[in-house]
């Protein structure tokens, strides 16, 4: 009886570990801003991260400037983030994060981001 019980819960964790596991360690738009974007965007969004130094060819986007983030449709935002600089005609000083956040993360910084511009995207 008590192997029995063992090998139900060990079963229950397993399927609980490996099939829950995405959803469970997922972290949240902000997380991941102040994580992968603040390095360089600032942790107020306004560009002046600590890895932001005046000898850099471009300076990283202010994403509390209402005016200039609300020219950006979802797409760009989306795009630039997941793919990087480079492949949106901007700085390739801007990595692409595909391999490093998942579509649905990639997808919540948006409202994130236009949380931080104050703006709506097109």
């Amino acid at each position: 009886m008590l192997k029995r019980l063992t090998y139900t819960v060990l079963a229950i964790l397993f399927v609980t570990v490996f099939f829950g596991i995405d959803k469970s360690f997922a972290a949240s738009a902000e997380v991941n801003y102040k994580w992968y974007c603040s390095q360089c965007h600032g942790l107020k969004g306004d560009g002046k991260g600590v890895n932001a130094t005046p000898d850099q060819p471009v300076n990283p986007k202010n994403h509390t400037d209402t005016a200039e983030m609300a020219k950006l449709t979802v797409s760009d935002v989306e795009n630039v983030i997941r793919d990087g600089g480079a492949a949106s005609s901007k700085s390739t000083m801007m990595p692409p994060f595909d391999k490093t956040m998942t579509s649905e993360e990639i997808k919540e910084l948006v409202p994130y981001l236009s949380k931080l511009c104050n703006c709506k995207f097109k």
